[in-house]
């Protein structure tokens, strides 16, 4: 039997890829080598967060699954960034770590067009540069006209405590040791990453009375624009506030030599936006503390989370640091600490689609391309069955712009700037975040979702039902004026141009005016936040005409940048690495300057526009 795609690793990033393709009614092996692992969250047990929640509501507007399964999976949910802009806002839910693998497994198994399949892959077949399946490690081979590589952490993968370093995957499971040495034969350029997670600590032995109360959003709320409620506000999960201390900090100066990282015994690289404890004792030496989150893993078993607190120390350095914290005194530790090294590839060699520069039909997501965190690996594995989907049935490419998704921000920083460490998404990253807030998620890619099949006629029309009521409302806005006093500031102004006050909200109006418009708060919330950005957005928008029209210069694939007079070494060196395919895309590598895109844009126009 030949599948259409056959997908390797069911983590995140191999569920929504898996779910993609069957969804669009291509025969689809799912390969894992432990079905109990499928969707497994050997981290943190929580879905969202800053940048990341937005991604998890683009995933859900394009049609993928992370959002829906933790709407049904969670146990707290909340809004953060509240005291700020609304353009950095996003939900974070504690995820129950038993119920969101089972949730998943169960819409895997909706689609007939998917078969799971226990195994290890080895290495892949390939003739004439294109991929054809996969050998397994017992020799057994399946032949697959696409394979999506979503292998997580697994690739040579070592636990690191202490000095202690054993060829493992997260769980203890079977590492994978012949995949990537194989890439590493067919022309890929190895990375070797780390990441790391912090000690899981029994309920029984915390004194929650010492710390301060983290509890869920007051109100219903999802990460699904299906908007489908599983849980009852009063009934959610606190989570603790705690803090280090001098004392956490002294006994981790006096074992800093002990630590898997500072004593030597590391050789991959970590993320340096998600540090370890003692990486920031070290870095940060003038913080008297370090803010920490105590959270539960599941309401099935007895073990917390305690997040900011990941670290490499040997277990018994690790019992002092946790038993230094207030609440922590009689901790009892049921699963240390660790840092995980692994291998992936350069992203350099990954076409916006995803798809390998080395091998066509071969595409790979999530951590495997240098990210770190299950939401980006969930939105590269979408990205990536949709545009395996496409590639098959030859209608094109689905490649998102910096202007229309995080998730494009994402993949094009990956494939043009490359990464050197784990890749985490952070709001800072995205020059136009004001348009792609998580409240519009919708009205950016749902009729992208839409058109490539994922997302139903019904949920289509209901998008265009919400866009037209917007412009409704805002025509109705520009012709209402309240019923006030003649001597009032102001009398006279129309609803529209009231609201464009920071002060004034549609809240306000119903206080003060008793003025309330006749249509959902997700109608309302979308106008009311059109016109107040309305002249912050307006110059956004000419920032992205700006860049779109850099987009639009072409660079042709056969262009010999050898024969591009009075390039810089290192412009001329990273162009022809990543071979980017606009003048908009050359502008963001780094290394190549406004000099060198001049002389660049001289040749195209002089060769190629004779």
């Amino acid at each position: 039997m030949i599948y259409d795609v056959i997908v390797v690793g069911a983590g995140h990033a191999g569920c929504e890829a898996a779910y993609a393709t069957s969804k669009l009614k291509l025969k689809t092996l799912l390969i894992t080598s432990n079905i109990k692992n499928i969707a497994d969250m050997p981290c943190n047990p929580s879905v969202g967060g800053s940048a990341k929640g937005i991604v998890v509501r683009e995933i859900d507007a394009l049609g993928g699954l992370m959002g829906k399964i933790a709407d049904k999976s969670h146990f707290q949910i909340k809004t953060l960034n509240t005291k700020r802009g609304f353009a950095v806002r996003a939900l974070r839910a504690q995820v129950d770590k038993k119920i969101y693998p089972k949730e998943m497994l169960k819409a895997l198994r909706t689609n007939k067009a998917l078969n799971i399949e226990e195994g290890t892959v080895a290495n892949l077949i390939i003739k004439d540069k294109t991929v054809e399946g996969v050998v397994l490690e017992n020799g057994k081979e399946i032949k697959g006209k696409a394979v999506i590589l979503t292998t997580g952490t697994y690739l040579k993968s070592q636990i690191l405590i202490g000095s202690e370093k054993t060829s493992s995957g997260p769980h203890g499971e079977k590492t994978s040791s012949e995949l990537s040495t194989n890439l590493k034969k067919h022309g890929f350029e190895i990375l070797r990453l780390k990441t790391g997670t912090p000690a899981r600590i029994k309920k029984e032995s915390i004194d929650f009375s010492k710390m301060q109360i983290e509890a869920g959003d007051d109100k219903l709320t999802t990460f699904s624009f299906d908007n489908k409620h599983y849980y009852k506000v009063d009934e959610q999960e606190d989570c603790y506030l705690l803090y280090t201390n001098e004392n956490t900090h002294q006994v981790i100066r006096d074992n800093l030599s002990k630590s898997s990282m500072y004593g030597g015994h590391t050789t991959g690289v970590g993320a340096r936006y998600c540090p370890s404890i003692e990486d920031k004792v070290v870095r940060f030496s003038d913080k008297k503390r370090h803010q920490l989150f105590l959270e539960p893993e599941s309401k099935f078993y007895d073990e917390w989370y305690l997040q900011g607190f990941s670290t490499s120390m040997p277990r018994e350095t690790q019992i002092k640091m946790v038993r230094s914290l207030s609440g922590l005194e009689n901790a009892e530790i049921s699963k240390y600490a660790y840092a995980i090294e692994y291998d992936a590839i350069n992203p350099f060699q990954l076409k916006p689609t995803l798809e390998t520069k080395i091998i066509n039909n071969l595409f790979c997501a999530g951590q495997i391309n240098g990210t770190s965190g299950y939401e980006e690996a969930a939105a590269q594995g979408l990205m990536a069955g949709i545009n395996a989907v496409l590639k098959l049935k030859n209608k094109g490419e689905l490649v998102l712009k910096r202007n229309e998704a995080y998730i494009g921000v994402m993949i094009d920083d990956l494939v043009t700037k490359g990464t050197t460490e784990p890749y985490r998404l952070l709001t800072s990253r995205a020059e136009f975040r004001l348009l792609l807030r998580h409240d519009n998620a919708d009205l950016r890619l749902r009729e992208k979702g839409y058109q490539v099949g994922l997302i139903s006629e019904k949920k289509y029309k209901e998008l265009l039902t919400k866009k037209a009521d917007i412009e409704k409302l805002k025509t109705e806005l520009k012709k209402t004026k309240l019923n006030m006093d003649k001597k009032s500031e102001f009398y006279g102004k129309s609803v529209f141009e009231l609201l464009k006050r920071p002060e004034i909200t549609f809240e306000y109006l119903k206080e003060k005016y008793n003025y309330e418009p006749k249509y959902n708060l997700d109608i309302t919330l979308q106008v009311e936040l059109e016109i107040k950005y309305e002249g912050y957005i307006k110059k956004v928008y000419k920032e992205v005409e700006k860049m779109l029209k850099d987009e639009e210069k072409l660079i042709p694939v056969d262009i010999n940048y050898n024969e591009v007079k009075n390039l810089a070494s290192e412009a001329r060196e990273k162009l022809i690495k990543i071979r980017p395919t606009s003048i908009g895309q050359a502008i963001r590598i780094s290394g190549v300057n406004p000099a060198d895109i001049a002389v660049l844009s001289i040749y195209l126009k002089k060769e190629y526009q004779k």
